[in-house]
């Protein structure tokens, strides 16, 4: 497909601006770069099991998962099946346990009890920025996300949740309907592209929605592809030698330049759009500070992948299932029918509002597959949970995934039939 030869190109073209010296080919062989990675894990583990202190457990810790592979820990049984491990671990051990991957402790807070100390604590005893700073500035950029002190961050999504509101997603409803049959005859080749598209046009503006093509959509992906393992177990330092961190950086620098474009043009418009970039020029910092043109691309790019993860996954994951149950299917379409009539007008906000069983049917998707696998925070000081203390220094995780699919809480026989594929419960 055309398509799939522009991205190889643009993925070609993005991995020969990537430079390091000119004395260090980025096209060492794969070879190479493995052995450079072995040695620097040989050497970490080396320092974590002879010269770090050792870290002595607790009477009152939460129980430790024991493994026989050095330094990986429980990494290699994890990535098999995450759910699955999860699950079994929380009836072995408890609703929490701590398990070592990579050299880290992650301590796992299952069920609803546990599970609240993550959502309920401060942001300076379980913390994030700790944890997703050097994962996602290399992508959004420096000023912006996890990037900034915790208040700054609070109030730059205060900014998004003024231009998200319930006026504007009825403004949405027509563009995205227009998109989606604006792009059908390549809806199978390139699924998340379109709704890439979708979201730009009804987030960004229709300055850098006209300036989306193929090529944008793939320098998107690039910068996807660098929330990676690597990108979060290496230290920054180290990043040059994975291909696809090269990629992300590279990528990353290419979007900034467009939105820098878009940014510049609705400026020497004049016009003043209904949309989240005009939100974002407008509104300024309680300091009085307004965003630089850095900043507002930083943030564009976090919104657009955010839009873009969590509308893709569901999207995809919703038309597997109902894939596999045809009955599902039937309702939903009656259901259309009966509320759009059978001429299939244009669509508006209330209508989809309406839709009981499609509701239903995403409801239960986010349920079976959020878009989050897990959400991690670090723990800077000790912290109590169902009777055992959490030490300082630990990764403390929630996995939505496992959570939501606890047969105590939601039900065995339900559990065991959705996950063979073919059945969607309407709650």
């Amino acid at each position: 497909m055309e398509s799939n030869k522009f991205h190889t190109q643009a993925e070609a073209d993005v991995e020969t601006k990537t430079t390091f010296s000119p004395s260090f080919s980025l096209t060492a062989s794969a070879t190479f770069q493995l052995a450079i990675v072995v040695a620097v894990l040989g050497v970490v583990f080396i320092y974590l099991k002879f010269f770090r202190r050792a870290n002595v457990q607790a009477k009152d810790a939460p129980p430790f998962i024991p493994s026989q592979v050095p330094f990986l820990g429980s990494a290699i049984e994890f990535n098999k099946n995450p759910v699955d491990f999860l699950i079994r671990m929380k009836n072995q051990y408890g609703p929490v346990f701590t398990i070592e991957m990579a050299g880290k402790k992650f301590t796992y807070l299952m069920g609803n009890e546990a599970s609240s100390l993550l959502f309920n604590s401060k942001n300076e005893d379980l913390n994030a920025e700790d944890v997703y700073a050097k994962l996602v500035t290399p992508v959004f950029g420096k000023g912006v996300a996890y990037d900034v002190p915790n208040d700054i961050f609070l109030e730059q999504k205060k900014m998004f949740k003024t231009g998200l509101n319930i006026a504007r997603f009825k403004e949405y409803v027509p563009i995205i309907e227009q998109e989606v049959r604006d792009y059908l005859t390549h809806l199978f080749e390139a699924f998340s592209e379109m709704i890439v598209m979708t979201a730009s046009h009804c987030l960004h503006g229709p300055e850098i929605r006209s300036i989306l093509d193929e090529r944008v959509a793939h320098l998107y992906y690039l910068l996807d592809q660098g929330f990676c393992p690597e990108a979060w177990l290496l230290p920054s330092w180290l990043h040059f030698l994975v291909p696809k961190l090269r990629r992300r950086d590279a990528a990353h620098v290419e979007m900034k330049k467009i939105f820098y474009a878009a940014i510049e043009k609705r400026r020497a418009s004049g016009n003043k759009g209904e949309d989240m970039l005009q939100t974002l020029l407008d509104t300024p910092y309680k300091s009085g500070r307004y965003m630089t043109d850095d900043e507002i691309a930083g943030m564009l790019i976090g919104l657009l992948m955010a839009g873009q993860h969590t509308s893709s996954s569901t999207s995809s994951w919703l038309g597997v299932f109902l894939a596999h149950n045809t009955e599902i299917q039937r309702q939903c379409y009656e259901e259309q029918c009966q509320v759009r009539g059978t001429t299939f007008e244009p669509v508006d906000y209330d209508q989809l509002k309406s839709m009981r069983v499609l509701d239903n049917a995403f409801r239960e998707t986010l349920r079976l597959r959020p878009p989050i696998h897990v959400i991690i925070r670090h723990s800077r000081k000790p912290l109590n949970v169902c009777g055992y203390t959490i030490p300082a220094n630990h990764s403390v995780c929630v996995s939505p995934t496992a959570n939501q699919r606890l047969t105590e809480i939601w039900g065995g026989s339900v559990l065991i039939s959705i996950l063979k594929g073919d059945y969607i419960p309407i709650i």
